[in-house]
């Protein structure tokens, strides 16, 4: 009888536990993906990615979450027209060959109540490698707009493009890509 006891509180806790998950969607007017690469030494270039969307499960009290990002690679946003055609081409993104990018994750870390990492697979040009996010401003709570639940951070990282095979003018043209997202993400 104990051992039902225990085992009915052990699905029970579980239950509970997987009944406070969350589910947030990124608004897709405030998630453009942006990017910063050394220019051959000479400036600091920088595009962005105009639709993306994701997907986010948070659980607050249990310290846990999962994201599904996808990144459409053909909204690459250089501020020229034929710039946009040259990051787009076999170069670089490939986007004939591969219109998006990806990334997925169930590994959440937080201190305290705010999530400060999230360690996850990059899917680029068709390879997939791991990647830490770095979240900043982390917060939950009711939009001051709609007052609508949600979920708001700044993600950042860093990664070196050659380990997805992007390795047109390496290591002249910076081989350091630095990534920035804004997120905004409403409580389905």
């Amino acid at each position: 009888m104990f051992k039902k006891i225990i085992a009915a509180g052990l699905v029970a806790g579980l239950s509970a536990t997987a009944m406070a998950a969350d589910t947030y969607t990124a608004d897709v007017r405030h998630l453009y993906p942006m990017f910063e690469i050394n220019h051959f030494g000479m400036s600091t270039q920088r595009g962005r990615f105009n639709k993306a969307t994701a997907k986010l499960t948070i659980d607050a009290a249990a310290k846990t979450g999962s994201v599904e990002a996808t990144v459409d690679t053909t909204s690459l946003d250089m501020g020229a027209d034929d710039w946009d055609k040259h990051i787009k081409s076999e170069d670089f993104f490939n986007v004939e060959k591969y219109p998006t990018m990806s990334f997925k994750s169930d590994k959440f870390s937080f201190d305290g109540d705010k999530l400060v990492t999230v360690d996850g697979a990059l899917t680029l040009l068709g390879i997939t490698k791991p990647v830490k996010l770095s979240i900043a401003n982390f917060k939950c709570g009711p939009h001051p707009m709609n007052k609508k639940p949600v979920c708001t951070g700044d993600v950042s990282a860093t990664i070196n493009r050659t380990d997805w095979g992007m390795t047109k003018y390496a290591p002249a043209l910076g081989e350091q890509v630095k990534i920035e997202i804004p997120v905004e993400a409403f409580k389905d």
